[in-house]
């Protein structure tokens, strides 16, 4: 028979019951940021840009540890690679909604642990590089103002964690070089950086011996590399440094990407095509039609007829919209100067409607794309060849012409700027120097950018020389020409030289 003391017995079983239940189900949402050796397999992988091998460790991760909330880090690094090098819309649309499901789940981690507020700000950051590149400027203007203020907390919070240095770092300098055409939108987000500054944190996390510094160091180099070349003007060093550390241009192919892309930027095609053919071909990379890309520069510099084809390949099988325009202007150049004016003019017309004008060298193309006008043959062979590092060809190509020899002011113009930089390049300072004269002269008042770059790289070539008072006229000269060409990227380059040789200057 049912009595009370038989009901207070099952009552106190119930209750022992529920508590034990609640404490494992409490214990098992228990969140814990753990950047195991399983964690640091996958971040190795994904940083060398073998993503699929890096998801296949998480997953294992996460069916061992479905409490560690790093893996939810690491596969927005998969997400983030995967749409910055392809830029796939389809992929875009589908991704873009785990990215505030990965915020909630970080959310819940441990706020006394110094990877809850980066791992927050780290998915900020890449969020707000990816929308840029998909056009959506508004929404990464405040994703970087996130990213920038919870890094800046974190580095209060925990001093000694030193990635902080790291992302601190790389966003203080962009934010110190924000273009004019965007300063609006820098006070609207409270935004302030100082590249002094940011350089300096990045450098002392690459110096650290520290064990997260360890950990995070390769995409420490990567962020270096590219703000020390285009923000210090550091090409050579750069490059040189990429050498002394022996990074893994084989099987890192995010380092390959970078060592590719630097060399081209810096006149050595040669270099770029070593380490685009020195990679891994092992599977289990990344497929990107970057790659391509890449290597239809290469080829184009050292007058290879397989250009056009590599360039073809991108814009096949490429689904985003930078650099489309861009590359189809390149494949027109290279049959104009075949003499095959059909084909030219049939991808001519394909810039005015394929991908975006959002980057400075599509504007550019779609710019020519919509005159009537061709490049004067010579030239751009001259140019081409200039711009892979082969000076000596170029120079045999201007040897003894004058600007009367071309037809036209924008030619003239061109032919001072090209000269002034075979010079530039060949190490004849005073000859590049003279002819950026006549080209600043010329073109001053001139939508071209030749003019503007005339009076950026001759600050170079006195900053170089240490005679920083002469290097910031230039540099500021290169600010006061309005209305041309690559004007923001041109600007920055000059804003970021006025910082670095001011500070040279309060340090003699």
């Amino acid at each position: 028979m049912f009595n009370s003391n038989t009901f207070i017995f099952y009552m106190k079983s119930l209750l022992i019951l529920l508590l034990l239940v609640t404490t494992v189900l409490s214990s098992g949402a228990q969140k814990v940021f753990d950047f195991n050796g399983q964690c640091q397999q996958a971040y190795n992988e994904i940083i060398s840009l073998k993503l699929g091998s890096g998801q296949m460790i998480i997953n294992a991760e996460k069916a061992k540890n479905p409490s560690n909330l790093i893996p939810v880090l690491l596969e927005n690094y998969i997400d983030f690679f995967t749409l910055f090098f392809n830029e796939d819309p389809a992929e875009y649309k589908n991704r873009s909604s785990l990215k505030d499901k990965r915020l909630n789940l970080l959310s819940t981690g441990p706020k006394n642990s110094p990877y809850y507020l980066f791992s927050l700000a780290l998915v900020h950051f890449q969020w707000a590089v990816v929308q840029i590149k998909f056009g959506d400027n508004w929404n990464a203007g405040w994703e970087f103002r996130r990213a920038f203020i919870q890094v800046r907390d974190n580095e209060t919070k925990f001093p000694g964690f030193l990635p902080n240095q790291m992302y601190r770092g790389a966003m203080q300098v962009a934010a110190g070089t924000i273009p004019d055409g965007y300063k609006w939108l820098s006070s609207l987000l409270g935004i302030r950086g100082s590249i002094e500054n940011g350089m300096t944190n990045i450098r002392s996390f690459l110096k650290s011996q520290d064990f997260s510094a360890k950990l995070f160091r390769n995409e420490g180099i990567f962020y270096y590399c590219y703000l020390s070349y285009y923000i210090e003007n550091n090409k050579n060093g750069v490059l040189q440094f990429i050498r002394d550390e022996k990074l893994d241009t084989k099987n890192n192919h995010l380092f390959a990407y970078l060592g590719t892309n630097l060399s081209i930027h810096n006149q050595q095609a040669e270099q770029a095509l070593n380490y685009l053919d020195s990679r891994s071909d092992q599977p289990g990379y990344f497929a990107t039609p970057v790659w391509d890309f890449e290597k239809g520069y290469v080829l184009m510099y050292k007058a290879d007829p397989h250009a056009k084809e590599y360039f073809k390949n991108f814009v096949q099988n490429f689904k985003g919209k930078f650099y489309l325009k861009d590359a189809l202007q390149k494949i027109s150049w290279l049959y104009y100067l075949d003499g095959d004016m059909d084909r030219a003019n049939y991808y001519r017309q394909l810039v005015l409607t394929r991908g975006g004008a959002e980057s400075e060298a599509d504007k550019q193309a779609l710019q020519e794309a919509k005159t009537s006008a061709w490049p004067d043959k010579l030239l751009l062979r001259a140019r081409l060849f200039s711009d892979g590092g082969y000076q000596r060809e170029a120079l045999r190509l201007l040897h003894g012409k004058s600007a009367n020899d071309f037809n036209g002011e924008a030619n003239k113009l061109e032919f001072y700027y090209r000269t002034a930089r075979v010079y530039d390049e060949s190490g004849n300072d005073d000859e590049a120097l003279r002819f950026y004269s006549y080209a600043l002269s010329a073109g001053a008042s001139r939508r071209e950018y030749y003019a503007a770059r005339a009076a950026l790289q001759s600050a170079f070539i006195y900053e170089a020389k240490k005679n920083y008072r002469e290097a910031i006229y230039w540099y500021k000269k290169t600010l006061s020409l309005k209305d041309h060409e690559f004007k923001n990227s041109i600007d920055q380059r000059a804003k970021a030289g006025i910082d670095r040789v001011e500070n040279l200057m309060k340090k003699k």
